[in-house]
């Protein structure tokens, strides 16, 4: 018997697993049918291609996700989720964006992170991988009025997962210099997204020129909120959610 239930699916961020999302899955789990895949190389999804590529990252999420899913993807999650919405387009029925983009790295007309702050992260990872991501755990509570205890209880959640592959965190690193945009601007699902106005990798001023490329873009900013509002602002972030995929918490 098929569930009525919608099937929302969420893709987790760089470095991380699928415990990013541990406090919206315990208010999601009995409201939808949940699905929180791994990126391939990360928490329980061990394989992964070599070379790390788009295409091949793609096709081993694609496997995972049901046809006509709310898929929503965090950060170079929500990457990934702009490329699975243009090549299947029958998997997703909308498409939700957190604190994500279809081009990371700034250029003279669009808002983004500087490619030598990538540049850096590259070569700290080839210093101490354990380090950098412990770093990139303090920006995501950055917004936060709990900070401490939001970065204490993300790790926790995290670490309950097999460590990610060295390979995959710097395969995963290099997509995040992808331009999807001209597939962003292709894309006919209905789309939403939420992002951060405090967001230092993905600043805000994006929701505009985002909004300019696809007219299907429905896009609205936390105001105290960093890159992750789903840790730092909980509340907000479930009632966009809840909003988008049309469940009652």
């Amino acid at each position: 018997m098929m569930s009525d239930k919608p099937t929302l699916v969420l893709l987790h961020g760089w470095g991380m697993n699928q415990g990013v999302w541990r406090s919206v899955t315990s208010q999601f789990e009995h409201k939808v049918s949940l699905l929180t895949p791994d990126l391939p190389g990360f928490g329980l999804s061990q394989q992964y291609p070599i070379p790390y590529q788009l295409n091949a990252v793609i096709e081993l999420l694609a496997e995972q996700i049901p046809d006509d899913s709310y898929l929503c993807g965090w950060s170079l999650g929500g990457l990934l989720a702009i490329s699975l919405a243009k090549r299947f387009p029958h998997k997703v029925k909308q498409l939700g964006l957190v604190a994500a983009s279809p081009c990371f790295v700034a250029d003279a007309h669009w808002p983004g992170m500087a490619e030598h702050v990538l540049q850096q992260f590259a070569q700290a990872l080839s210093n101490n991988l354990t380090q950098t991501i412990e770093r990139f755990l303090a920006i995501q509570a950055m917004g936060s009025s709990n900070a401490r205890e939001d970065i204490k209880a993300l790790r926790q959640a995290i670490m309950a997962y097999p460590a990610a592959q060295p390979e995959a965190v710097v395969g995963a690193l290099q997509l995040l210099k992808l331009d999807l945009r001209a597939e962003f601007a292709a894309l006919t699902q209905p789309i939403s997204g939420i992002f951060g106005r405090l967001d230092a990798l993905v600043p805000a001023d994006v929701v505009d020129a985002l909004q300019l490329l696809n007219r299907n873009a429905q896009l609205s900013v936390i105001e105290h909120a960093s890159h992750a509002p789903f840790i730092s602002h909980p509340e907000a972030f479930n009632r966009w959610l809840s909003d988008w995929v049309g469940v009652k918490l």
